[in-house]
């Protein structure tokens, strides 16, 4: 009999709007939620930022 392999996370995802002038604020809440901030984009205009988070999903 082989020994168990390491266990496999499974992944949640978000993607949600960041407002420049509360960047740092908006980004600490999703944190302070267990979201791993994994990159920021344009959105449909420059000044319109989205920002993408992962989180292990519990259960």
């Amino acid at each position: 009999m082989s020994a168990p392999g390491p266990s496999v996370t499974t992944w949640e995802y978000l993607t949600a709007p960041v407002l420049i002038h509360s960047t740092q604020a908006i980004l600490n809440n999703f944190g302070r939620d267990g979201w791993e901030l994994v990159a920021v984009t344009t959105g449909a205009t420059p000044e319109q930022l989205v920002a993408w988070f992962k989180r292990p999903v519990q259960g």
